[in-house]
């Protein structure tokens, strides 16, 4: 691939983070080269990082967006804690992100953006990238505005168009540093500009010039080479975990038979289920974006009401706005499925930024007693499975399930190898036969609890529901205070039952040691990196990582009873902890939590756990 005398070095994983202006493409830059990743045959996980402002002030340090990618030969659970290699297109890129680099890091700079005002800017007294303050890395000076220009002067384009494609310089480098070829980009180009010649010959022609420009350079001494992972056969993809999120659902729809529907109202991070969603009309999907939150979820529950899989999607603070309306799908028992992709609070809080602090809200943020079943994804892939299996729940089950993801997972991407609709757990729909002689609206099916779901048109199936008390089995509506009681302890054993419908809650490691790691959600892939590490050190650890949060599995305390200490790690101020001391008190419980918009890193977990261990 190389053509000078350059040594190529073959690596296990390498964690690359892309970062500069928000307006000088690095999200772009960082998912072209995911994708170019995947089609290397590694494993991998990205993490994405952006302000929230849509256009940030300029040069400076808030205004910096970030993409990171770690990448292996091995199985991949983390985007990674240091980088290998940093591409700092601006001043600011490089101050906000030295802290997140190795030592002896390679730093990528477009010198061009070094000059006096630029550094002023980002709170530099003087050039970092002359005054010896990053000695002791591998610094590639790269005029890369200058050879942007000069790569694309025999075209037609205006300076704005010129300067939007140098992000692809970048890209270029960092090809021909891991030894990838160029092609898959190239077609990118062709498909996503094919209306524009002019753009695609542009970003070929810079792209071919950042990687020539790296093949000549003396400071490249080496490239390096990541072998393809062992992953099993099959077809894959790149994927987002909203993406993954919104293909959970269709299938999910296939397979039950239910016609999809999807009632929402966008907001950060959620709204690409929304947008994906809407690429799938041949598939029957019918999404609407509402006017707001309420209509959002109450257009759901209407939609479940005709007998489909109904689903609505949000972030914490719409969540907030839907409570009502989610006691509604409690008390008409009604399947639908709210996605929360949760991110920093409270109110508009963080908004780009990811974190776990919506589960007591998903919980318990509901007036009366309406309980709800609650899931929480563990991964971009495992968003997938969790929509799928949170639409199997609601359905089966009758009555609101709540999907809790975030923001890392949804806009973080991972290898997904894409299953068989066949394959996957059957759906049953407990749906009523046309004139049922049996039939009354919340008659309940003995094991689960659940009432049947008759279509509204379906003949000799006449029946009424809505959000006053219910009269057990016929669903008239009733003040009796015996009834009301009854009906409460109905709906809350309901969702209790489910527990007999889930699997076990399994554990990583020794069945008994002297620590077991409790985690739930996003932080599973970082929290099984730091557990699996230790076990191979021989240290007495173990992890349970919680997807099933309500109910909570059937094992769960006879599991804890087996641990001499407990841990509970939470990208929150302790939530899942408290609601464990709620359940099982009889334990003691000790916590880390993080609440800086930010995944936890391995070093910071595995420093936790020696120092519970040494206790």
């Amino acid at each position: 691939m190389t053509s000078k005398n350059s040594k190529v070095v073959e690596l296990e994983q390498v964690v690359i983070r892309f970062a500069g202006d928000s307006g000088d493409g690095m999200q772009l830059t960082g998912s072209l080269f995911s994708d170019s990743t995947a089609f290397a045959g590694n494993d991998f996980a990205t993490f994405p990082d952006y302000p929230a402002e849509i256009r940030a002030p300029q040069g400076t340090v808030s205004g910096v967006s970030g993409f990171q990618i770690h990448f292996g030969q091995k199985t991949v659970y983390t985007s990674g804690d240091l980088a290998d290699v940093l591409i700092a297109m601006n001043p600011a890129s490089l101050k906000a992100n030295m802290r997140w680099i190795k030592e002896g890091a390679i730093i990528i700079l477009d010198v061009d953006a070094f000059i006096e005002k630029g550094i002023e800017k980002a709170g530099y007294k003087s050039d970092p990238s002359t005054d010896g303050s990053l000695d002791g890395y591998n610094m590639i000076k790269a005029p890369i505005t200058t050879l942007t220009k000069e790569a694309v002067k025999h075209l037609d384009m205006d300076m704005k168009s010129t300067l939007k494609t140098k992000n692809m310089f970048a890209l270029g480098i960092v090809m021909y540093l891991f030894n990838r070829k160029l092609d898959l980009i190239n077609q990118h180009f062709e498909r996503k500009f094919k209306a524009n010649p002019l753009i695609v010959e542009a970003n070929k022609a810079v792209l071919a010039a950042g990687f020539n420009y790296a093949d000549t350079i003396e400071a490249i001494t080496n490239t390096y080479k990541v072998e393809p992972a062992p992953l099993e056969k099959g077809r894959y993809r790149n994927i987002t975990g909203n993406v993954a999120t919104a293909w959970g659902f269709i299938a999910a729809s296939e397979r039950s038979g239910r016609p999809l529907f999807l009632g929402s109202y966008p907001i950060t991070p959620a709204t690409e289920i929304l947008q994906e969603l809407t690429k799938f009309k041949n598939l029957s999907v019918k999404a609407f974006q509402a006017e707001d939150e309420i209509a959002g979820i109450v257009s759901t529950i209407g939609a479940s009401f005709t007998g489909s899989l109904a689903i609505t999607t949000t972030s914490g603070p719409g969540l907030s706005l839907k409570s009502e309306a989610i006691g509604l799908a409690v008390m008409t028992e009604l399947p639908i499925v709210i996605v929360d992709v949760q991110r920093g609070g409270p109110s508009t809080g963080l908004p780009t930024k990811s974190e776990q602090s919506d589960l007591m809200q998903a919980l318990y943020g509901r007036n009366g007693e309406a309980p709800v079943i609650v899931l929480a994804a563990k991964s971009s892939v495992d968003c997938f499975y969790s929509a799928y299996e949170a639409s199997k729940l609601a359905m089966e089950h009758m009555t609101p399930v709540i999907l809790l993801t975030d923001g890392s997972l949804a806009n973080g991407s991972e290898v997904f190898r894409i299953p068989k609709v066949a394959d996957l757990m059957p759906i049953a729909p407990p749906i009523v036969m046309a004139n049922d002689p049996n039939y009354k609206p919340y008659r309940r099916d003995e094991q689960k609890l659940s009432r049947s779901w008759a279509i509204p048109g379906t003949e000799g199936l006449r029946h009424r529901i809505g959000g006053l008390e219910k009269e057990d089995v016929t669903g008239n509506v009733s003040h009796d205070p015996m009834n009301h009681q009854h009906m409460t302890n109905m709906r809350e054993e309901k969702v209790q039952r489910v527990a007999n419908f889930i699997p076990e809650q399994e554990v990583f490691g020794k069945d008994e040691a002297d620590l077991l790691v409790v985690s739930w959600g996003g932080t599973y892939g970082v929290v099984l990196t730091v557990v699996e590490k230790m076990v191979n050190q021989g240290k007495s650890v173990a992890h349970a990582h919680f997807r099933h949060m309500m109910p909570l599995p059937k094992n769960t305390e006879t599991l804890f009873a087996r641990y001499k200490k407990i841990v509970v790690c939470e990208i929150n101020n302790g939530q899942f902890v408290k609601y464990l001391r709620m359940n099982y008190p009889q334990f003691k419980y000790q916590q880390y939590n993080k609440i800086q918009g930010l995944p936890f890193m391995v070093a910071e977990l595995e420093t936790k756990f020696n120092e519970i261990l040494n206790q």
